[in-house]
């Protein structure tokens, strides 16, 4: 079951060209800090505006060519190696707004999560998928297809921070595909900035790179509605 509240934002799918993103940079929007987890000793949290994040992020032309899904292992054995749960349910434990119930073989029954791509409550669990905010093809013509497997397959599962791995409806994760900033941003407007902040930690983190199209429309955003926003990285274990 799903609770949908009446929504306004960007259709899902449209082209999110300058002329449609100035106006949602230019809307009000409500501003989100990620909350992440404590650092590892060896590992510095970086914290900066916005504005300052895209600076520093390396630029490169998007390659996505040998891309297949196959080269991100997924939903591993997770961070907790003796639950019983992997990385899926691990996220969907760690999200729930109430938690459910975690039976045998990690079964989990009842719980309610917040999407927050499509703001929809959603107790129905058959409703529901973890995200990649950064999709996997998109890490791979970014610059995972130069990683080591044991690298994609940490990035695949990274429960090492919040703003990797989201729980999210299965419409809207269908919707959003493979896109990135420039083509997709969450349907609901007051999440726009959210969604960009975890856009540009995780690909801090993951030290990917951003091709032009989606620096101008980051920008776009820096530039007005979300120049609030904080950017909270953890740059990920080689």
């Amino acid at each position: 079951m799903t609770t949908q509240p009446a929504r306004a934002g960007v259709r899902p799918g449209k082209l999110l060209t300058a002329r449609t993103l100035l106006p949602l940079a230019l809307a009000p929007l409500l501003l989100s800090t990620p909350t992440l987890p404590a650092s590892p000793a060896h590992a510095a949290t970086a914290t900066m505006q916005l504005e300052d994040a895209l600076s520093t992020l390396p630029t490169a032309e998007e390659d996505r060519s040998g891309y297949t899904s196959n080269a991100f292992p997924r939903w591993n054995a997770g961070a907790d190696l003796t639950d019983g749960c992997d990385t899926f349910r691990e996220v969907l434990i760690a999200e729930a707004v109430e938690a459910p119930t975690v039976g045998p073989g990690c079964r989990l029954l009842g719980g309610k999560w917040h999407s927050y791509y499509d703001d929809q409550i959603v107790n129905d669990l058959g409703s529901l998928t973890v995200d990649h905010v950064v999709p996997l093809a998109e890490a791979w013509g970014s610059g995972a297809s130069a990683w080591t497997a044991e690298r994609r397959e940490a990035y695949a599962n990274d429960r090492g921070t919040p703003t990797t791995l989201t729980v999210a409806t299965k419409r809207t994760v269908q919707e959003k595909a493979d896109r990135d900033v420039a083509n997709w941003l969450p349907l609901e407007g007051d999440k726009y900035c959210r969604y960009i902040g975890e856009w540009v930690s995780t690909k801090h983190r993951w030290s990917l790179s951003a091709d032009k199209d989606e620096v101008e429309a980051l920008k776009l955003f820096a530039d007005n509605s979300c120049e609030e926003t904080v950017v909270i990285y953890v740059p990920a274990a080689d």
